[in-house]
């Protein structure tokens, strides 16, 4: 069986952004051409950049939201399936009236923080105490209003919920069991199961640092173990972080070496249906996308 493939987040849009590369053949973990030996592929493309070290922060979503347009224009095959997504409230000033703009460029989410905390919540790093704030209550109903999902990835724990209260469609695109590795950018199981009710999706993260013990394959495994254990069959899946300046668990260095992940399932245990749920099926229903 051709093994499918639709990742929920990577920094790979950026990456060309400042390196002037294309995405048919960029040179970090991932391109359109690599992609390609995945039938089905789809890949959702993060428009990203810390607030604190980009002097001009709308220049640089407006020249990313630019360049997701022109490549979707220039290779329609392979982008058939490509989607994007805002890693930052503070890349839309916190404004829920930006969120119809991202909604123009294609975003299926919003993160309401990445890692700094903003005018929307506390993130999981800073302000880790803080909630959604009354303007970030109204951000992430607005996105709600227009399609666009709310990605708790990068969250405080309290904003979590609060996002969770306000009984919006949830994911997290890429995030793994805090139960497994106690970082705070991964999941407890609580706030697993919430995403799972919901309807939600999680994509689990590739990254050595989230992944936790050893960084070997089976470490790696253990957070679709987890998460699965839980119910968790129709809504996980990969959410690899590739081109975030990550490590992959697993000896895992680009998107070409998914196959080898894929195989470490099968001999889990894990049968090809869910193989094929986890790597395509569970983020392309939960998009919408066939």
């Amino acid at each position: 069986m051709k093994l499918g493939y639709f990742d929920a987040h990577c920094d790979t849009l950026s990456r060309c952004a400042r390196t002037g590369e294309s995405l048919l053949n960029a040179s970090g973990q991932c391109n359109l051409e690599r992609l390609s030996r995945y039938a089905p592929f789809g890949q959702v493309f993060a428009i990203f950049a810390d607030s604190a070290k980009t002097p001009d922060l709308p220049e640089s979503v407006r020249r990313q939201a630019a360049l997701f347009r022109r490549e979707r224009e220039r290779y329609p095959d392979k982008m058939c399936r490509a989607a994007l997504s805002v890693e930052g409230g503070e890349l839309l000033d916190c404004d829920p009236g930006r969120l119809d703009d991202a909604k123009a460029w294609g975003v299926r989410w919003v993160n309401p923080t990445w890692n700094h905390a903003n005018a929307l919540s506390g993130s999981h790093r800073e302000a880790p105490e803080r909630g959604l704030s009354d303007i970030g209550r109204e951000f992430v109903r607005r996105a709600a209003e227009l399609g666009i999902f709310t990605d708790v990835s990068h969250l405080s724990d309290r904003g979590f919920y609060d996002a969770a209260e306000l009984g919006v469609p949830i994911l997290a695109s890429h995030s793994n069991s805090r139960a497994v590795c106690p970082h705070t950018r991964n999941l407890t199981d609580d706030q697993f199961k919430v995403i799972r009710d919901s309807g939600g999706f999680v994509g689990v993260n590739l990254y050595r640092d989230f992944v936790g013990g050893d960084g070997s394959m089976n470490a790696l495994l253990c957070h679709f173990d987890r998460f699965l254990d839980m119910d968790g069959a129709s809504c996980v899946g990969l959410g690899s972080d590739w081109d975030g300046g990550i490590t992959g668990a697993g000896n895992l260095n680009g998107v070409e070496d998914m196959e080898r992940l894929a195989h470490a399932m099968e001999r889990r245990g894990y049968g090809q249906p869910l193989i094929h749920d986890i790597f395509y099926g569970n983020l392309s229903r939960f998009l919408g996308i066939s």
